[in-house]
């Protein structure tokens, strides 16, 4: 999460073994999140992957002010991480499986 008073990123967070499921009814309904999820991922062809994923919960109905420190802080949050996968999302509801391996099938 972003912590206004010390303007940085802190982790809020960790889980362990959590399926995109799981993890959507953590995600607060009406503030955004930063997300940094290890998958494992099946490829057509059998082989095996765990990209690392970068994820921006941005849900309608946030304060603006909180919209815009997240928007604010994405960018360079991405590139000090070094993350390629970046995605979005404008409703936790939008964060499943099915949702993850359609965005993941782009990076073969």
């Amino acid at each position: 999460m972003v912590d206004k008073d010390r303007q940085m990123v802190v982790l809020e967070e960790e889980f362990q073994n959590i399926s995109p499921e799981e993890l959507k009814t953590e995600l607060p309904e009406r503030q955004p999140r930063f997300v940094v999820y290890s998958y494992k991922y099946v490829h057509e062809d059998g082989r095996v992957s765990y990209p690392l994923c970068f994820i921006f919960s941005s849900p309608v109905g946030c304060k603006p002010e909180q919209q815009m420190m997240y928007a604010g802080s994405k960018n360079r949050l991405v590139q000090t991480a070094e993350l390629t996968k970046v995605f979005e999302i404008r409703t936790t509801d939008d964060l499943t499986e099915a949702w993850l391996q359609e965005k993941l099938s782009f990076f073969r």
